[in-house]
């Protein structure tokens, strides 16, 4: 089996661009269908989409890296030279490495945050419920999750680490004097939005508001910070009162655009408002930026903000590679085994299935012996008598017969077979 990665992220491609490629969970099933069906040999397939990147993994019998850049060029309507510009591919252990620094927040904006761990599990059950991962991919993705725990807990990678959303407070006290003082807007009620609530509501602000399309979401997440919910439609009436505007939904298109934020400005007698889009794509317009008086920032504007302390994890940072080199090591271990062409499955197929045979055989023989009655210690040592002489049976008669050389290779493998000691 072939494994393939196809990816753009803030390292590679600008916002507007990564924009153009994002997918939302729902959106996922239909899309994992496309891909594959795009492909003749309809490789297992699962999409990780997150702010900082749109990733394809695959895996099939034959690496078809052509076909995956086109359908996700034409997916994102731009043509494939222009995504192969901007595009990563990656194959066997550099794609089983690269999700693994992934799942462990190596590869992250902000080193060794946690949330894109739980990205790619949601990534990786939208694919398992869509029917596009298999057996290789499942592998990949569980062990890359056992690496990026064992990072998470052998290492200090994510101590220090800035995450979004506390680095969007701290932008926000470097404009107002006392945080205590502002109202705060949240637009949308997702992951990002809640840690973000979480952080501005930690400092006190006079008031919060969550605007959300769907108003039991919103509510839950209102009544837990002790604020009040309205609705999106709502938005542009009431864009002047808020002093901050936190946004992150999964709309297509900006919701927020550059006439409400000239009237609000208005109103507001241009009073400064401070504007934080971590939507990919954007929920505010890029022309808002040039307003004076508007302090926006994007996921890509927050960069410097989050490398705060960068250097002082760079010692944990060779800490986790070595483990991650590790997770690679054992899992190519495993993509090899499982290669047809060594003869390794078929074998281990039919060893699985002659032992099924056996043991069913002396299962059924001391049932028999149980129904009449008979000793249950005495039917449990004939039971194990039984395994026994059956699994020895063949390497007994390979060291009975032949020739002297036929006997001394047998005598060998027997050893390594047989009497390495106990499994432990």
């Amino acid at each position: 089996m072939a494994v393939w990665a196809l990816g753009l992220n803030h390292h590679t491609a600008p916002l507007d661009l990564r924009g153009r490629f994002a997918f939302a969970l729902d959106q996922m099933a239909p899309a994992l269908a496309g891909l594959r069906q795009s492909h003749a040999r309809h490789p297992e397939a699962a999409i990780l989409s997150t702010c900082n990147r749109t990733e394809v993994y695959c895996a099939s019998d034959n690496v078809q890296i052509d076909h995956t850049l086109g359908w996700l060029a034409q997916a994102g309507d731009v043509p494939a030279h222009a995504l192969r510009d901007h595009a990563y591919v990656l194959q066997n252990d550099q794609a089983a490495r690269h999700a693994f620094r992934v799942a462990s927040g190596l590869d992250s904006m902000v080193l060794g945050e946690p949330q894109i761990l739980g990205q790619m599990k949601s990534a990786v059950r939208a694919a398992d419920d869509a029917g596009a991962l298999g057996q290789t991919l499942n592998q990949l993705f569980q062990r890359s999750f056992a690496v990026a725990k064992q990072v998470r807990s052998s290492t200090e990678i994510g101590a220090h680490s800035i995450s979004m959303a506390a680095a969007a407070v701290r932008l926000a006290g470097n404009l107002f004097e006392d945080l205590r003082e502002i109202k705060v807007l949240f637009v949308g009620a997702g992951e990002m939005i809640e840690l973000a609530a979480t952080h501005f509501a930690a400092k006190s602000p006079k008031s919060i508001a969550i605007a959300n399309r769907t108003l039991e979401r919103g509510e839950k997440l209102a009544g837990r910070l002790g604020g009040e919910v309205m609705r999106l439609a709502d938005l542009p009436e009431r864009l002047h009162e808020f002093d901050a505007v936190v946004s992150c939904t999964a709309s297509t298109l900006p919701i927020i655009g550059l006439g409400a934020v000239e009237r609000a400005l208005k109103k507001r007698r241009h009073r400064p408002i401070f504007m934080v889009d971590l939507a990919v794509p954007r929920d505010i317009e890029p022309e808002v930026k040039a307003l004076h008086d508007v302090y926006l920032y994007t996921v890509d504007d927050l960069a410097q903000v989050v490398q705060t302390g960068h250097a002082n994890r760079q010692a944990a940072v060779a800490q986790a590679e070595a483990i991650i080199d590790a997770g690679v090591q054992s899992f190519m271990h495993w993509v090899d085994q499982r290669d047809p062409d060594g003869g390794v499955v078929p074998l281990i197929q039919q060893l699985n299935a002659q032992a099924d045979e056996w043991r069913a055989t002396e299962l059924a023989r001391a049932r028999k012996r149980l129904a009449k009655g008979e000793d249950v210690e005495a039917v449990l040592e004939a039971l194990s008598r039984g395994l026994t002489q059956k699994m020895l049976h063949g390497a007994m008669a390979e060291l009975h017969g032949g020739d002297a050389a036929h006997r001394e290779q047998a005598t060998q493998a027997i050893e390594r077979l047989f009497l390495r000691g106990p499994a432990r």
